[in-house]
């Protein structure tokens, strides 16, 4: 008997240490994802009139990936796909939302950060979230839910929409920081609440005036999409979005230091309205948006250097990437088209935000995992879409049937074992598009292209040619293919 005990209390420890292990093992994931930033904004990607040594660093230590993509060419759809692993064209809702939104993923969907948390990581999601908050009519003075805690994070600190857009506060968890009850926040995308100066009606109070839209409540010298007024004492000021940010999110990975974490670390920068701390107003070579983007990459670099700090460098999983292509002018009068000074924001690529040509979704992608892949550039075609499915594997983690539909394990490309990645994948703007190989289709939709277009990447990476008539075989091909997966429902082998 005590023979048998013995045996079974050996079993239980031998369990226990396995576990134990077997979580120590685990790789922390950090993803860092930069706003509207092109393919051509940082200088390991070609850019001589900005600076970013600490993502340049990052690229040398890691994998830079020269066909990687956003999901979308707009962030709401980019980000939805992320950390659902759907093609957010494929369900009603998620174009970009206004600021007063109620969640768009809701509670109980299979997501990025669900998976990890099911494998045991702490999961955090600070920053930038624009992905709605709340039910409809949702009271900005009490309980803010469902939100990212409702989805796998187990905390936020959220900008809740965008920069550009009210409300301009910051919420935490399920509240609203530093609110003052007192001074309830009112917001509405409709009609003018309160009485705060408009844009539009007071432009002499601008730090810099609007060119389209963003003419409504000021908050911070800075015209914002959409009425707000109370919360005062909560309302934030943009200049201080990077420490504020940064401060959070180092703050998460010291307190989960001994456990595997996951922290999705959305930024502001490079998105309107550009507002540089002084620390780096007039740093760069190309205007206000040159300097945000340095201002991003010293971001970055306080993530890395607090990974150094904390001893787990090795083990950790660092990701950077964009929500999706570069925009220049995006609805204030910045200086920032003018200030360009040669600077190609989307490289040798056409096209950025809003468009569906390559600039739109190809993005600057790094992944650095010094304990398990090797430094180089891999010209694999990968997608963000992808890291539900491949992290769940990695974790053993088997996803149910109607999760994830659109994303697949490419952790052979990831890690820079496979070179070619993904077959096909669809990009999305106001219209879709499907990549296979180096040919892409853009279906019909476009002013003038009743037929559609086609390139080839592989000749034509600037996509000036259309050579569709040239090669309607393969066109009525890929246009087939696009048809079956849009019918399909999924593409994820197992998923329904």
């Amino acid at each position: 008997m005590k023979c048998c005990l013995f045996a079974l209390a050996l079993g239980a420890l031998s369990f226990i240490t396995t576990n134990f292990v077997n979580a120590a093992d685990k790789p922390n994931i950090v993803y860092i994802y930069g706003d509207d930033v092109g393919y051509g904004d940082l200088s390991c990607q070609g850019a001589t009139k900005v600076k970013t040594p600490n993502l340049d660093k990052l690229a040398a230590a890691g994998l830079r990936f020269v066909d990687a993509h956003a999901a979308a060419a707009t962030c709401t759809p980019s980000r939805y796909a992320l950390l659902t692993g759907q093609y957010a064209w494929r369900e009603k809702g998620t174009h970009i939302l206004p600021g007063d939104a109620p969640a768009i993923i809701r509670p109980g969907r299979v997501t990025l950060p669900s998976t990890l948390k099911q494998a045991g990581y702490a999961t955090a999601a600070v920053g930038k979230w624009h992905l709605g908050l709340g039910n409809p009519g949702m009271d900005w003075n009490g309980k803010i839910a469902p939100g990212p805690l409702e989805i796998g994070f187990d905390y936020c600190f959220l900008i809740p929409a965008t920069g550009d857009r009210v409300p301009c506060v910051f919420v935490e968890d399920h509240s609203v920081v530093g609110l003052d009850p007192k001074d309830p926040i009112t917001v509405s995308y409709q009609h003018k609440v309160g009485d705060d100066p408009t844009g539009k009606d007071h432009p002499e109070m601008l730090k810099y005036k609007y060119s389209h839209g963003h003419d409504a409540t000021i908050v911070n010298g800075i015209s914002r999409i959409g009425f707000m007024t109370g919360g005062n004492s909560a309302r934030w000021v943009d200049e201080k979005f990077p420490e504020t940010l940064t401060s959070k999110a180092i703050a998460f990975m010291e307190k989960h230091k001994n456990e595997p974490f996951f922290l999705y670390f959305a930024t502001q920068d490079i998105h309107v309205p550009r507002m540089p701390n002084k620390q780096f107003a007039g740093s760069s070579e190309c205007g206000i948006r040159g300097d945000v983007i340095q201002q991003l990459d010293w971001q970055a670099g306080r993530i890395m250097d607090a990974i150094d700090r904390l001893g787990l460098t090795d083990n950790t999983i660092v990701i950077f990437s964009s929500d999706n292509g570069p925009v220049i002018d995006d609805g204030y009068a910045d200086g920032a088209v003018k200030d360009l000074n040669g600077h190609e924001a989307a490289g040798p690529l056409r096209g950025g935000k809003y468009d569906i040509h390559e600039g739109g979704t190809r993005v600057p992608f790094i992944l650095r995992w010094p304990a398990k892949v090797k430094p180089g550039v891999s010209e694999a075609m990968i997608c963000q879409i992808d890291l539900l499915a491949s992290f769940a594997a990695m974790n053993e983690v088997t996803l149910p049937k109607d999760a994830a539909p659109d994303s697949f394990d490419i952790r052979p490309a990831l890690f820079g074992e496979d070179k070619t990645g993904r077959d096909t994948l669809v990009e999305q703007a106001g219209n879709l598009a499907l990549r296979r190989g180096t040919w892409k289709f853009i279906e019909a939709g476009r002013k003038g292209k009743a037929k559609g277009e086609l390139y080839d990447l592989g000749n034509d990476l600037a996509e000036k040619k259309n050579v569709i008539d040239e090669h309607p075989e393969v066109a009525s091909d890929l246009s087939a293919r696009l048809d079956q997966i849009k019918a399909a429902g999924h593409t994820r082998p197992g998923a329904e």
